[in-house]
């Protein structure tokens, strides 16, 4: 999945705005792991970018506060054997986060009554369920 990452719709991550650094990872390759820079950093700078619509930009900022620092938000990957993967890997998720942070909000939630019929009748199951429990009392056995 190389090129322009998707967020939403027809809004993509230019890769000219996607900062990629490199490490030795812990994740599994055995000794290949001691050897090669698997692990991928991927950062990106929220707070500058020009990729995003304005409101877009508002709301990811808001809601991703305490994962930014300085307005960058950074991905970290390293569960595949191979750098590519786990690029791919890294891509994908920053996607995936910038479009649910992006996303509109949900639809307040409409208030409605409960209505009387299922009131009434779950007060009339309590009452017969403590008549049943009064019953088991003992006091009536002598």
């Amino acid at each position: 999945m190389s090129g322009p990452y998707l967020v939403r719709g027809s809004v993509s991550l230019p890769e000219a705005e996607l900062m990629w650094r490199f490490s030795r990872s812990s994740g599994p390759g055995g000794q290949h792991v001691n050897t090669s820079d698997t692990q991928v950093e991927l950062r990106f700078d929220l707070a500058k970018t020009q990729a995003l619509p304005p409101v877009w930009k508002e709301r990811a900022l808001q809601r991703l506060a305490g994962r930014l620092v300085d307005g960058v938000v950074t991905v970290r990957a390293s569960e595949h054997r191979s750098q590519w993967r786990n690029r791919e890997a890294a891509a994908v998720r920053l996607a995936s986060l910038l479009a649910e942070a992006t996303a509109p909000p949900p639809r307040p939630r409409r208030a409605t009554r409960i209505p009387r019929g299922i009131n009434e009748r779950r007060l009339r199951e309590k009452k017969q369920r403590s008549e049943t429990k009064r019953g088991r009392s003992g006091n009536d056995w002598r």
